[in-house]
Parts: structure tokens; sequence; C-alpha cells
């Protein structure tokens, strides 16, 4: 069965406070679990700031699909489709997603638009270097090559994508073994258990082990 997390947005405080339009995203979060079946696990609101790319609780819901090993469900995709930051989280997340209001949009989707937006960054680029390339042809004193300096990034980035992953999912499920400490869960096998009842998706698939807790809390 497919888990979901519901992802719902409202664009201003005042909208956010009142419900207007989010009864609307949930009843069609409702009807689209009820047409194709599966299971909603978490729901997370976002009211929209003044920066549109501040967008925090888009990272928590993030963070619950990739601790439930659920499917981000979006009721209202439309403009958040064209937003580069919206784009950019979820490539990045690696999440699979579907939109109530544009079922066919899915992973091939967004590499679309984010070749879109990759482009215009091209762009921009080209018309920067250029305006460099004129500068210096000025006799204007530029710094040293930015490839170097991109060079080097690439390099510490790969050697730490596993660390990274590893850190991301401790952070995601720290809030989950801090309810379960709470609770009395104090062992590592009591955690496990409690992951495991609370549907948690362990490092592999499967169920968690104590000795999987151990590892996640050392790492």
């Amino acid at each position: 069965m497919t888990r979901y997390v519901a992802y719902l947005r409202v664009s201003t405080a005042r909208q956010g406070a009142s419900g207007l339009g989010l009864e609307a995203q949930r009843m069609a979060v409702g009807q689209f679990i009820g047409r194709l079946g599966g299971k909603l696990v978490a729901e997370v609101q976002e009211v929209e700031s003044g920066r549109k790319n501040d967008r925090p609780r888009l990272l928590e819901a993030l963070a619950l699909c990739r601790v439930h090993g659920a499917t981000l469900l979006i009721a209202k995709l439309d403009r958040l489709a064209r937003n580069v930051a919206f784009i950019a989280n979820l490539m990045e997340a690696g999440i699979e997603f579907v939109a109530c209001d544009m079922p066919a949009a899915n992973r091939l989707t967004i590499h679309v638009l984010a070749a879109v937006a990759e482009h215009e960054r091209e762009m921009i680029s080209a018309r920067t270097k250029a305006a460099l390339a004129a500068a210096k042809a000025r006799g204007v004193k530029l710094g040293s090559p930015d490839n170097l300096a991109n060079r080097l990034a690439g390099s510490r980035a790969g050697n730490q994508k596993k660390t990274n992953a590893a850190q991301q999912r401790a952070a995601d499920l720290k809030p989950v073994i801090q309810e379960i400490d709470a609770a009395g869960g104090c062992s590592l096998r009591q955690i496990a258990r409690a992951l495991n009842d609370r549907a948690v998706r362990a490092p592999r698939g499967g169920s968690w082990s104590a000795t999987q807790v151990r590892r996640l809390l050392r790492g």
C-alpha cells in the first residue's frame, strides 16, 4: 500500500488562519486517496511568507516522506511547478511525488522544468561571462577563474554524499526517537520495536533491529 504525506499550501497568513483553501485541498487529497487507494500518514500545512522561497514546512514534509518511505502528495501544484527553489528541493530530496491537480506530473516533469530553469541560469551565466570578458578587454583586473573552485566543491560534495545521507536520515528520525524515549522506550530493542510499530521504514527496508538503531544513533 502506498503511503502519502500531504503537503497543503496557502499564500497568506490570513488565509491560513481562516482555513480558506485548506479544506478544499484536504478534500482533494481525500478524494485522490479514495479513488486510487493508499494511506495518509501525515499532513503538513505551509503558510507562505513574503519570501516565496522560504518553505520550512516543505522540508518537514520531505523529511516525513523519508522516515515513512512515503510519496509526497501535493494538493495544488500549479505555480509551484515553476518555482526554482521548489524544484530544487524535490530534486535534491529524491522523493517521489504526485499532485492532485496535475496527476500526470512526475519526476520526469520535474526534470523538464529543472532543465528549463537550468537553461535560464546558463543564459544568465553566458551574459555575465561576456560582460566580464568585455571588462577584461578594457583593462579591468579580474579575480581568479571560478572553475578551480567549482572542481574543488564538486570533489568535496562527492566525498560527503554518503555521510550527508546518513546524517540527514539521523536528523529526520531524531524527533521520532526523542518522542519514543520520552514515552519510556529507553533500550535499543524498545526503540526498534516502537519504530516498527509506527511503520517507520528501516534503512534497507524490512524491520528495525537493535543493531540498526545503534548504528543510527552513532551516525
